[in-house]
């Protein structure tokens, strides 16, 4: 497997591609604002992450840029995604849910397409990752975008064992609609291996030590060509068959020791060395490629995780070295590091940050060159976001370990990276008496001396609730948001003394395992709240 540490193989120079700039008065690009009216054309490096909604970032692409677009959006199954994030009692999950039915669907879906079609090489590949649900749509959809013509195949991946399924079979697929732009497209073929059984056939040995087996040299279908033609006496058309060679060809095997003449006599045969076999040619029905399970290695607990064999593969397929690979969903990042370790140039967009730092960690730990953009750093960025995408920004910026289940939890949204004293995090400006009165109850429950309240301001009801239950022996540390953002460690080792004391450990923290690469747990979100909080400002993306 091919990495960036590995040596020089992804150190090359990066190639970039226009992006233009739509209107208004300034766009955002890469983490800069730049007034449209000094600039009409940027540039965007492929390497790179996006924290945007696809149908916001994808009219900045240049038109038939990407070589090969493989997406994975959500499906229309109105199932939850639950997933364990580090251990039993930790789960994340996620909603795809269309209240206004499968047309609402279909229209969100469409809008997305249109863009991807037009970001798409005319050589270029499309693969579209679905489920029953929706397949059936979903490819007359397609077939209107890219025509029915380009239309390859519908692949069938076996995603999980089989299972009891009340009155049906049970569901254990899914499927992959591949389309091209164009009859012109990139196809490296893909063999499977033989399995032993199919290989024992091979077993005549002229005595050199290759082993054969004596193929048929004739097809069925009568040919008015030389392959139609009689050859050493064998009328082939007789048969209503003919030759798979021409004659002259034959001549040519014949001279070669290439066909097999049975001694009891019978028709000729062509000899079909092992050693020459490339392999079983891949076919459309995917069973050999195993779903991500809870001990993979490659494993982030993301809830609809594919596993990178299944990248690797279409990639592999549709794609060259250099090519540019764009995924629109990228969740948590399994083509992009198929890509990278492919060889292949890669650009990956996600409405969400927690699923971009999930990515971020990931790359870091792959050592994959990567920028990550458009991740919340202002205060005005914090508060447009959804309440647990807000609760995740927050436990991951002082390197905490996010709560259990929503259910019991007293308030409690995570703990301190060091000595586990309860987190809340408050998503409001002006913070009562009555939230730190409560809060003080939850630490009280959870048998701890100390607890922080994170939020965007406080009133000075809080903070005197907050003296007053110092002098009782529990310390409720009141830390502001901007404190997060303004006010980094001066320099690795030194702590800032302006800095709470939660701040002081925890972003110190946060800086070494930053600069060390050192392996991070996963986020480890509530359950329900996710889903609600995405419904709220409508985020259906994943």
């Amino acid at each position: 497997m091919t990495r960036a540490s590995d040596g020089a193989a992804l150190a090359r120079p990066r190639i970039s591609q226009k992006v233009r700039v739509p209107s208004g008065p300034t766009r955002r690009v890469a983490n800069s604002e730049i007034p449209d009216s000094l600039l009409a054309v940027s540039y965007l490096e492929t390497g790179d992450l996006y924290c945007d909604d696809n149908l916001d970032f994808l009219p900045n692409l240049q038109p038939e840029s990407a070589d090969l677009i493989y997406l994975d959006p959500p499906f229309f199954s109105n199932r939850d995604y639950e997933v364990i994030w580090g251990d039993e009692a930790e789960v994340r999950s996620f909603a795809d849910r269309w209240q206004g039915g499968i047309e609402s669907y279909l229209d969100w879906i469409k809008r997305r397409v249109d863009l991807l079609y037009r970001v798409l090489k005319p050589t270029g590949s499309f693969y579209f990752h679905c489920d029953s649900s929706a397949n059936h749509h979903l490819r007359l959809l397609l077939d209107k975008s890219f025509g029915g013509d380009n239309f390859r195949n519908e692949i069938i991946w076996k995603r999980t064992s089989a299972h009891s399924s009340a009155r049906r079979y049970a569901p254990v697929h899914d499927s992959i609609l591949y389309y091209t732009k164009s009859r012109k497209y990139t196809w490296n073929p893909i063999y499977y291996d033989y399995d032993e059984g199919y290989l024992d056939r091979y077993r005549y040995d002229d005595g050199d030590g290759r082993l054969y087996f004596p193929a048929d040299l004739t097809a069925s279908g009568v040919r008015n060509g030389s392959s139609g033609q009689p050859w050493r006496g064998f009328d082939v058309a007789a048969k209503g068959n003919h030759w798979k060679f021409t004659i002259e060809r034959l001549e040519e095997l014949d001279a070669e020791g290439r066909i097999y003449w049975p001694k009891r006599g019978g028709w000729p045969r062509y000899k079909r060395y092992r050693d020459e076999l490339k392999g079983r040619a891949i076919d459309d029905v995917w069973t050999d490629i195993d779903p991500v399970n809870a001990k993979a290695s490659e494993r982030v607990g993301y809830p609809t995780q594919k596993p990178e064999a299944l990248m690797r593969r279409i990639i592999t397929a549709s794609s060259n070295p250099g090519d540019l690979v764009l995924d629109p969903f990228c969740g948590c990042g399994t083509t992009i590091v198929a890509a990278a370790h492919l060889r292949r140039r890669w650009l990956g967009i996600d409405i969400s940050p927690t699923a971009l730092r999930v990515i971020r960690d990931r790359l870091d730990r792959e050592r994959v060159p990567h920028r990550v953009h458009n991740l919340p750093e202002t205060e005005e960025a914090l508060r447009k976001l959804p309440p647990l995408e807000f609760q995740n920004w927050i436990i991951d910026a002082v390197n905490g370990n996010h709560a259990p289940r929503r259910t019991g939890d007293m308030g409690i949204d995570g703990y301190s990276f060091f000595d586990l004293f309860p987190i809340q995090v408050k998503q409001s400006d002006s913070i009562g008496r009555d939230v730190v009165d409560r809060f003080e109850t939850a630490v009280r429950r959870d048998g701890k001396q100390k607890g922080y309240i994170i939020a965007f301001s406080f009133g000075s009801g809080a903070r005197k609730e907050a003296f007053r239950a110092k002098r009782d022996g529990l310390e409720i540390e009141l830390v502001k948001v901007s404190t997060l953002l303004d006010n980094p460690p001066d320099a690795p080792g030194e702590p800032d003394k302006r800095l709470p004391e939660l701040t002081k450990l925890l972003l110190l923290r946060a800086q070494e395992a930053r600069n060390k690469h050192t392996r991070r747990k996963p986020p480890k979100i509530d359950s329900e709240a996710l889903i609600a909080s995405a419904q709220a400002v409508g985020v259906n993306g994943r």
